[in-house]
């Protein structure tokens, strides 16, 4: 059945994410998560660095029994759009991209690579900066419980006992905690 590839920043690992990877696994044998922005961390949209998402990752794959089909690889950016698919393509190799992301379809689409598009429902709801606004409200909570609760819609449990145990929610306390929206 060949590989899939699924691209994103996974600034952290949401539902959407996890999404685009289990349509990717009903449709290839093995995947390969490709981690952009591999050399950007602490920041308002990059607040985990590529050892934390991997690890995030890796903790949803396991959880899922997913691990023995996932390949996780970085990549850093070049900010060259028009090289972008030859740059990452040196790390994430060859297979179909599977995305839900129209820019990312056509990049890669007119560098004819194989994509399979994927239709995501409550978009609004995956989008990584309304997570991460979240997480920057609930850094100041400091109640375990109500983090799970109010994260649960938009991340996987998984993904949650993973901030929680590794004090990523606090993270988001200490970066920059103005109001962004993206």
């Amino acid at each position: 059945m060949g590989k899939g590839i699924v691209l994103g920043r996974f600034q952290p690992f949401h539902k959407g994410h996890a999404h685009l990877v289990e349509h990717a696994l009903e449709n290839f044998d093995q995947i390969t998560i490709a981690v952009g922005s591999a050399q950007e961390e602490w920041t308002v949209d990059n607040p985990f660095s590529i050892q934390e998402r991997t690890d995030m990752i890796r903790a949803w794959a396991k959880h899922n029994q997913f691990q023995d089909k996932i390949t996780i690889v970085a990549i850093e950016d070049i900010n060259d759009p028009p090289n972008w698919v030859e740059h990452a393509s040196k790390h994430h190799g060859e297979g179909t991209l599977v995305t839900s992301d129209n820019s990312t379809k056509e990049l890669y689409g007119a560098a004819n690579f194989p994509v399979l598009w994927v239709d995501l429902h409550q978009r609004e709801q995956f989008e990584g900066w309304r997570i991460r606004q979240t997480c920057m409200m609930l850094s100041t909570v400091y109640d375990d419980d109500a983090a799970r609760m109010v994260l649960a819609p938009s991340v996987p449990e998984s993904i949650i006992e993973w901030l929680i145990t590794n004090d990523g929610l606090y993270r988001f306390s200490q970066i920059n905690s103005t109001p962004h929206a993206g």
